[in-house]
């Protein structure tokens, strides 16, 4: 079946296209008992402006774009997006506003994606995520106009507004931890080294390592796959020296670290503790249950919607420090054995 359509409106009340408009659109140019009449039919066919018409003629599209320049299949698996992606729905919806979501190959894609989505007025703003070191994006966003709200530090957002937490916390508070458990070896499988968040972490690991003498200590970056986590597991574990505790950047990759401890024939957490960022439901199904650095994930997203919302509505709003990941401590780290 078509959709109903003004022309269907105005057959059924027997009145013009433009009287059904002026109705619709709440203006003056009919009778009120005309306007109640052509409301009661669009309610009954089950009528809908049709946004994307209403934003060529400069309306709202009430809509909101995010472009993910990650590969589909492992946006597929990862928890962190999904739970960040029903955040945003979740404030969105209470707005009757949709997320146009789309996956891109790189960041000259995912720049040209807004600059059309923009253009065509198909959304009122968009969400900017995984921020990188001196990241090209941010200039672009800044010069195009669009209320733009960064997912990610504020140093690196430019004049955009930013939500983010504070990384470098959750990393001391989580090496402090294994310290105090007598690690003194531990290492970090982490994500791409060319994102800022990862800076941010790397900076934070090495330092918090340095002042509290762990002896021996490593950051290996991988794509965040659970193929590059396990990859970087046994690397670190066959080596002479290896690691009493890793700690990983996402929760894939810290499940496929226990997986690969099992078929070397290590015990967690006996031999190796594990603690996986961010916490999430797989990391409390398998076996040992892992240590997680745990945060409210759909909050997150929800706290930058209301921020972009604010923005497309022509009101002031300020970045905002959202909570940092909490250390939860389960069956995975222990004291060294």
């Amino acid at each position: 079946m078509r959709r109903p359509t003004i022309a269907d409106i105005a057959r059924q009340a027997g009145v013009s296209k433009g009287a059904v408009s002026y109705a619709l659109n709440g203006q003056p140019g009919v009778s009120e008992a005309t306007r109640a009449r052509i409301l009661a039919i669009a309610q009954e066919i089950g009528w809908r402006p049709n946004i994307a018409a209403r934003a060529l003629n400069g309306a709202r599209a009430h809509a909101v774009g995010l472009a993910l320049c990650r590969p589909a299949r492992i946006l597929g698996v990862e928890p962190f997006f999904m739970e960040l992606i029903s955040g945003i729905e979740a404030e969105l919806a209470s707005r009757s506003y949709a997320l146009l979501l789309q996956v891109v190959a790189d960041h000259e894609a995912e720049t040209e994606v807004y600059h059309r989505w923009w253009g065509e007025g198909r959304v009122d703003g968009a969400i900017l995520v995984d921020l990188h070191v001196e990241d090209p994006r941010v200039p672009e966003m800044e010069a195009m106009g669009m209320p733009v709200v960064v997912i990610g530090h504020p140093s690196a957002a430019g004049a955009l507004v930013a939500v983010w937490s504070d990384d470098g916390a959750s990393v001391r508070e989580t090496v402090a931890y294994l310290v105090a458990l007598g690690h003194r070896r531990i290492s970090r499988v982490a994500g791409l080294p060319r994102l800022v968040h990862t800076a941010i972490r790397d900076t934070a690991f090495a330092d918090v390592c340095a002042s509290l003498g762990v002896e021996r200590h490593q950051t290996v970056h991988t794509d965040y796959t659970g193929e590059e986590g396990a990859r970087a597991t046994r690397r670190l574990l066959s080596s002479p020296d290896r690691p009493t505790a890793i700690v990983y950047d996402n929760d894939i990759m810290a499940v496929a670290g226990l997986s690969v401890a099992q078929e070397m024939r290590l015990t967690v957490p006996a031999d190796l503790s594990i603690v996986a960022w961010d916490d999430s439901p797989l990391c409390q199904v398998v076996r040992p249950p892992l240590t997680g650095l745990t945060r409210d994930i759909p909050a997150y997203g929800a706290h930058a919607a209301q921020r972009l919302l604010a923005l497309i509505d022509g009101g002031e709003t300020t970045p905002l420090e959202d909570e940092a990941p909490r250390l939860t401590a389960r069956g995975s780290t222990a004291p060294p054995g």
